[in-house]
């Protein structure tokens, strides 16, 4: 059973769930798995684009293939004097920082990011910690990945 998310109804919710796990899946497709015909379909999916529910579509890349082999999770303690907006802005434009994500606790903020190797790592840190408003990191070095959603649950039980 879907529960209920103010203005979307269980349709909504079925093309979500299925839109996220394929953003390739045709109208007919969708309209299979839904119930609805393809120019129906295609008119819910355009209004859950405008009403901002869905914000994009993409490919998901094998970070191996491209050379990326190691993911660590960096926890950012930043200074009394930091300029946060600045400071994301920052960590935003180097290439290795997949999110940053600000947090409740001793730090401020966590990020992760994507390297080729540890010395890859090890130059990103030297670089985080010359920023402006960083006081200090403390890196966690992701081992393995037993499981990825790859989104959000719009389907709750």
């Amino acid at each position: 059973m879907i529960s209920h998310i103010e203005g979307l109804d269980e349709l909504d919710l079925r093309i979500l769930d299925a839109l996220q796990r394929n953003a390739r899946s045709t109208f007919s497709q969708l309209g299979t798995l839904v119930g609805l015909k393809p120019p129906a379909v295609h008119d819910r999916v355009k209004r859950l684009e405008q009403r901002g529910y869905i914000q994009g579509y993409g490919a998901k890349l094998d970070p191996a293939r491209l050379g990326i082999h190691l993911t660590a999770f960096i926890s950012c303690y930043t200074s009394p004097d930091c300029a946060y907006d600045e400071f994301t802005r920052t960590l935003s434009e180097m290439p290795e920082v997949c999110e940053v994500h600000s947090v409740a606790g001793e730090e401020s903020f966590v990020c992760k990011v994507a390297t080729r190797s540890t010395q890859h790592l090890d130059e990103l840190l030297a670089r985080l910690k010359a920023t402006p408003g960083m006081a200090r990191t403390r890196t966690t070095i992701v081992l393995g990945m037993p499981f990825d959603r790859g989104g959000v649950t719009v389907q709750m039980r």
